[in-house]
């Protein structure tokens, strides 16, 4: 185990279900297992604050956002948005306008560091139960997922793909809840553990 030195660094975790962690444990979000791994390698990571919700489309954050009194100084700020949008049949022009809004609320809060700014790829529900294998569905996540990969390119902040993981649940079960439809603890992890990684880098 490291030797956490220097300040402690501020985490804001922005999303919808996937950043809330529906059907797991508090401890169980990505934003927090993220934390508990940065802190075992040393590096001091206060409890993320969320601003998520079950449910959320990009609208439903930017209305959250406006109604919030946020500081712009956390040195860590995820964004993992979109899903919503996607499964209520809201078009990708909309999208990106409003991603793009949310990213650069997201840079504004982390200080107007982009490098303190780290999207992640919406997961693929098409692979579990609740998703019956939809071709479409797949192919509409691609299509989000471009935009937003694309988004966080022009703005230069990270870009993490989680949709790889979130696929490999068509094959392991042990990857998606009881509820049949959000992701595991066990797969949380693995966001967690390639999220950790590139903050450390």
């Amino acid at each position: 185990m490291a030797v956490n030195t220097g300040p402690v660094k501020s985490y804001l975790a922005l999303g919808d279900s996937y950043t809330i962690g529906e059907s797991v444990k508090k401890s169980e979000r990505f934003p927090d297992q993220t934390t508990a791994f940065l802190n075992l390698a040393g590096i001091k990571v206060s409890a993320p604050e969320y601003i998520a919700r079950t449910g959320w489309t990009t609208e439903d954050l930017q209305e959250a956002l406006n109604n919030s009194k946020l500081r712009p100084d956390y040195e860590i700020v995820s964004l993992l948005i979109g899903v919503n949008d996607q499964y209520q049949g809201m078009d990708t022009v909309g999208y990106r306008r409003r991603f793009t809004r949310l990213l650069e609320q997201a840079i504004r809060l982390g200080g107007e560091q982009a490098k303190h700014v780290f999207v992640l790829s919406i997961p693929d529900y098409s692979v579990t139960p609740f998703g019956r294998g939809d071709a479409k569905t797949r192919i509409a996540i691609d299509g989000f997922n471009s935009i937003n990969k694309q988004v966080a390119l022009d703005y230069k902040v990270n870009f993490i793909d989680i949709t790889p993981i979130s696929r490999k649940a068509a094959t392991d079960q042990s990857l998606t809840a009881n509820d049949g439809l959000h992701p595991s603890a066990k797969q949380y992890q693995e966001w967690a553990l390639l999220l950790s990684a590139a903050i450390k880098q």
